[in-house]
């Protein structure tokens, strides 16, 4: 039983996280999550823990599961940084592409609900958020490319593929998001060529 309630209790979890992701935090209800996870008001304060609580185990939940893929994307970058970088922004689109999910990223959305949030979950969608141009600052580094370049281009970076969610939810066509990945690629392609010149 113990087992069971665990796997119960995941698949709760999980799909509060796409109450989340659909709807917003302000805008997702006790209500909603009763009827997403399929337990009652009491039980989501047993077992997921109050709004706040809930939302933040939801935010981390969704951290994991696509910071595992994009470290994936990101692991040939010593070797391949353009490669790298171009399946990163692939995790990001076939995200978008998938019909069984929401729209958006629920990082993005929680960053642009900041002035809403209580501090502490405030914070941790602030840490979420910066997570993403640590670790592509950290990849570029690796590929060879300056302090000041890799610093430019995390930052760059992280910002298209945060934009991609919100364009996707705008309605852009996956012809138009792969456009806008096809510049930062480039791009990136370019500064790489330039400081392999130096050397």
């Amino acid at each position: 039983m113990a087992g069971k309630k665990q796997f119960d209790m995941d698949t709760a979890l999980d799909a509060a996280m796409i109450q989340f992701w659909r709807a917003g935090y302000a805008d997702t209800s006790l209500d909603d999550l009763s009827r997403a996870t399929g337990l009652n008001r009491s039980s989501i304060y047993s077992s997921l823990g109050d709004k706040d609580t809930l939302f933040l185990r939801c935010l981390d939940l969704y951290a994991a599961r696509y910071g595992e893929k994009y470290d994936a994307a990101l692991s040939g970058a010593a070797s391949e940084p353009v490669a790298a970088v171009r399946a990163f922004f692939d995790v990001t689109l076939k995200r978008i592409a998938d019909p069984e999910l929401p729209d958006g990223c629920l990082i993005a959305q929680s960053a642009m609900a900041i002035p809403v949030l209580s501090p502490a979950v405030a914070a941790h969608a602030k840490k979420a958020f910066g997570s993403q141009r640590l670790r592509l600052r950290a990849a570029l580094k690796a590929g060879r490319l300056t302090d000041q370049d890799a610093d430019a281009f995390a930052e760059h970076t992280a910002a298209v593929n945060q934009s991609l969610a919100v364009m996707s939810r705008a309605g852009a066509s996956p012809a138009q998001l792969l456009a806008i990945v096809g510049v930062t690629v480039d791009a990136l392609s370019q500064a790489l060529r330039a400081t392999r010149r130096d050397y």
